[in-house]
Protein backbone atom coordinates (compact mmCIF):
# COMPACT_ATOMS: atom_id res chain seq x y z
CA UNK A 1 0.00 0.00 0.00
CA UNK A 2 1.57 3.52 -1.04
CA UNK A 3 1.45 6.21 1.32
CA UNK A 4 -0.34 9.47 0.08
CA UNK A 5 1.61 12.43 1.60
CA UNK A 6 -1.20 15.16 1.80
CA UNK A 7 -3.96 12.91 1.94
CA UNK A 8 -3.73 13.46 6.10
CA UNK A 9 -3.22 16.99 5.69
CA UNK A 10 -6.36 17.50 3.17
CA UNK A 11 -8.60 15.69 5.16
CA UNK A 12 -7.85 17.48 8.54
CA UNK A 13 -8.62 20.89 6.04
CA UNK A 14 -11.75 19.68 4.38
CA UNK A 15 -13.04 19.11 8.15
CA UNK A 16 -12.02 22.34 9.25
CA UNK A 17 -13.95 23.82 6.24
CA UNK A 18 -17.06 21.68 6.74
CA UNK A 19 -16.57 22.98 10.50
CA UNK A 20 -15.92 26.78 9.53
CA UNK A 21 -19.17 26.60 7.32
CA UNK A 22 -21.10 25.01 9.58
CA UNK A 23 -19.92 28.38 11.99
CA UNK A 24 -21.06 30.67 9.70
CA UNK A 25 -24.62 29.65 8.83
CA UNK A 26 -25.38 29.16 12.48
CA UNK A 27 -24.19 32.88 12.91
CA UNK A 28 -26.08 33.97 9.71
CA UNK A 29 -29.68 31.90 11.19
CA UNK A 30 -29.03 33.83 14.43
CA UNK A 31 -28.18 37.43 12.67
CA UNK A 32 -31.66 36.76 10.38
CA UNK A 33 -33.47 35.64 13.93
CA UNK A 34 -31.89 38.69 15.96
CA UNK A 35 -33.09 41.03 12.81
CA UNK A 36 -36.22 39.85 12.83
CA UNK A 37 -36.96 39.62 16.29
CA UNK A 38 -36.21 43.82 16.20
CA UNK A 39 -38.05 44.60 13.50
CA UNK A 40 -41.06 42.94 14.46
CA UNK A 41 -40.67 44.67 18.36
CA UNK A 42 -40.20 47.97 16.56
CA UNK A 43 -44.01 47.49 15.41
CA UNK A 44 -45.55 44.80 17.95
CA UNK A 45 -45.38 45.59 21.86
CA UNK A 46 -46.52 42.94 24.09
CA UNK A 47 -48.35 43.76 27.42
CA UNK A 48 -49.74 41.74 30.07
CA UNK A 49 -53.44 42.96 31.57
CA UNK A 50 -52.39 43.51 35.60
CA UNK A 51 -56.24 44.50 36.58
CA UNK A 52 -59.65 44.39 36.16
CA UNK A 53 -60.77 47.58 34.73
CA UNK A 54 -61.04 46.18 30.90
CA UNK A 55 -63.27 43.21 31.61
CA UNK A 56 -65.18 41.56 30.01
CA UNK A 57 -63.41 42.57 26.82
CA UNK A 58 -59.66 42.01 28.33
CA UNK A 59 -59.19 40.18 32.06
CA UNK A 60 -56.54 40.00 34.19
CA UNK A 61 -53.81 37.90 33.04
CA UNK A 62 -53.83 38.17 29.33
CA UNK A 63 -50.68 38.85 27.81
CA UNK A 64 -51.71 41.14 24.07
CA UNK A 65 -50.30 42.56 20.85
CA UNK A 66 -50.15 46.15 20.40
CA UNK A 67 -49.65 47.77 17.26
CA UNK A 68 -47.15 50.83 18.26
CA UNK A 69 -47.26 52.64 14.83
CA UNK A 70 -51.18 52.64 14.67
CA UNK A 71 -51.39 55.96 15.37
CA UNK A 72 -47.82 57.50 13.89
CA UNK A 73 -49.52 56.68 10.60
CA UNK A 74 -53.44 56.82 11.38
CA UNK A 75 -55.74 58.67 13.66
CA UNK A 76 -57.23 57.47 16.77
CA UNK A 77 -61.01 56.49 16.97
CA UNK A 78 -63.93 56.49 19.29
CA UNK A 79 -63.94 52.56 20.65
CA UNK A 80 -60.21 52.02 20.05
CA UNK A 81 -58.95 49.90 22.72
CA UNK A 82 -55.50 51.39 23.14
CA UNK A 83 -51.90 51.21 25.69
CA UNK A 84 -50.22 54.22 27.14
CA UNK A 85 -47.98 55.28 29.96
CA UNK A 86 -49.84 55.66 33.18
CA UNK A 87 -50.38 59.18 34.15
CA UNK A 88 -48.73 58.38 37.94
CA UNK A 89 -46.23 56.11 36.85
CA UNK A 90 -44.65 56.57 33.82
CA UNK A 91 -42.91 52.86 33.90
CA UNK A 92 -46.17 50.73 34.10
CA UNK A 93 -48.57 50.69 31.29
CA UNK A 94 -52.56 50.52 31.05
CA UNK A 95 -55.35 49.97 28.46
CA UNK A 96 -58.18 51.47 28.40
CA UNK A 97 -61.25 52.10 25.83
CA UNK A 98 -60.89 55.57 23.60
CA UNK A 99 -64.53 57.50 24.53
CA UNK A 100 -63.84 61.62 23.28
CA UNK A 101 -61.40 62.54 20.50
CA UNK A 102 -60.21 66.43 20.78
CA UNK A 103 -62.84 68.84 20.97
CA UNK A 104 -65.64 66.01 22.05
CA UNK A 105 -68.10 66.84 24.60
CA UNK A 106 -68.27 64.00 26.67
CA UNK A 107 -71.60 63.51 29.48
CA UNK A 108 -72.42 61.21 31.90
CA UNK A 109 -75.98 60.58 32.95
CA UNK A 110 -77.74 58.12 34.59
CA UNK A 111 -75.27 55.22 33.58
CA UNK A 112 -75.21 56.64 29.91
CA UNK A 113 -72.41 58.11 28.34
CA UNK A 114 -73.15 60.41 25.71
CA UNK A 115 -70.92 62.24 22.85
CA UNK A 116 -71.49 65.32 21.52
CA UNK A 117 -75.11 65.25 22.73
CA UNK A 118 -75.48 61.83 21.37
CA UNK A 119 -75.83 58.60 23.30
CA UNK A 120 -72.87 56.18 22.69
CA UNK A 121 -73.48 52.30 21.43
CA UNK A 122 -71.06 49.97 24.29
CA UNK A 123 -72.24 46.43 23.64
CA UNK A 124 -69.06 45.28 25.92
CA UNK A 125 -70.11 46.86 29.16
CA UNK A 126 -71.58 44.01 31.94
CA UNK A 127 -72.15 47.32 34.36
CA UNK A 128 -72.41 51.37 33.60
CA UNK A 129 -70.76 54.27 35.58
CA UNK A 130 -72.54 55.85 38.26
CA UNK A 131 -70.96 58.84 37.75
CA UNK A 132 -72.63 61.84 36.43
CA UNK A 133 -70.25 64.51 35.03
CA UNK A 134 -69.44 66.30 31.78
CA UNK A 135 -66.15 67.16 30.25
CA UNK A 136 -64.86 69.02 27.18
CA UNK A 137 -61.75 66.82 25.62
CA UNK A 138 -58.47 69.47 24.65
CA UNK A 139 -56.54 69.45 21.68
CA UNK A 140 -54.00 66.72 21.43
CA UNK A 141 -56.05 64.73 24.14
CA UNK A 142 -58.57 62.56 24.89
CA UNK A 143 -60.86 60.99 27.09
CA UNK A 144 -60.62 57.30 28.24
CA UNK A 145 -62.20 54.39 30.14
CA UNK A 146 -62.16 51.34 31.35
CA UNK A 147 -65.10 48.33 30.03
CA UNK A 148 -65.47 47.59 33.92
CA UNK A 149 -66.84 51.36 34.55
CA UNK A 150 -67.40 50.28 38.45
CA UNK A 151 -63.58 49.26 38.73
CA UNK A 152 -61.45 51.59 36.59
CA UNK A 153 -59.34 54.31 37.32
CA UNK A 154 -59.44 56.51 33.76
CA UNK A 155 -60.55 59.84 32.66
CA UNK A 156 -63.03 59.77 35.06
CA UNK A 157 -60.65 60.20 38.15
CA UNK A 158 -57.39 61.27 36.33
CA UNK A 159 -58.16 63.59 33.34
CA UNK A 160 -57.36 63.10 30.03
CA UNK A 161 -54.85 61.03 28.03
CA UNK A 162 -51.94 63.07 26.30
CA UNK A 163 -51.94 61.67 22.52
CA UNK A 164 -47.83 61.26 23.69
CA UNK A 165 -48.51 58.87 25.89
CA UNK A 166 -49.94 56.67 23.70
CA UNK A 167 -48.38 53.28 23.05
CA UNK A 168 -50.24 51.85 20.51
CA UNK A 169 -53.50 49.93 19.07
CA UNK A 170 -54.96 46.76 21.21
CA UNK A 171 -54.31 43.93 18.41
CA UNK A 172 -55.35 40.63 19.65
CA UNK A 173 -55.03 38.70 22.68
CA UNK A 174 -52.01 35.82 22.24
CA UNK A 175 -51.88 33.94 26.12
CA UNK A 176 -53.26 32.29 27.60
CA UNK A 177 -53.16 30.11 24.25
CA UNK A 178 -56.67 29.06 25.44
CA UNK A 179 -57.89 32.91 25.35
CA UNK A 180 -56.45 33.66 21.76
CA UNK A 181 -58.89 36.28 20.13
CA UNK A 182 -58.68 39.60 17.91
CA UNK A 183 -60.07 42.83 20.02
CA UNK A 184 -62.37 43.81 16.83
CA UNK A 185 -62.70 47.72 16.57
CA UNK A 186 -66.27 48.75 17.82
CA UNK A 187 -67.98 51.95 16.07
CA UNK A 188 -69.60 53.45 19.77
CA UNK A 189 -70.62 56.62 17.82
CA UNK A 190 -73.45 56.15 15.67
Amino acid sequence: MQNIPNAGRHENLSRKKRISYAFLEILQTILIALAFYFAVDAVIDREEVFNVSMEPTVVQGEVIFVNKLAYRLGNVDRGDIVTFHSPYEPEENYIKRVIGLPGDEVRIDGGEVYVNGTKIEEPYLNNVTMDENTWIVPEGMFFVMGDNRQDSLDSRTWGFLSKDDLIGKALAVYWPLTHIRILKHVDIYP
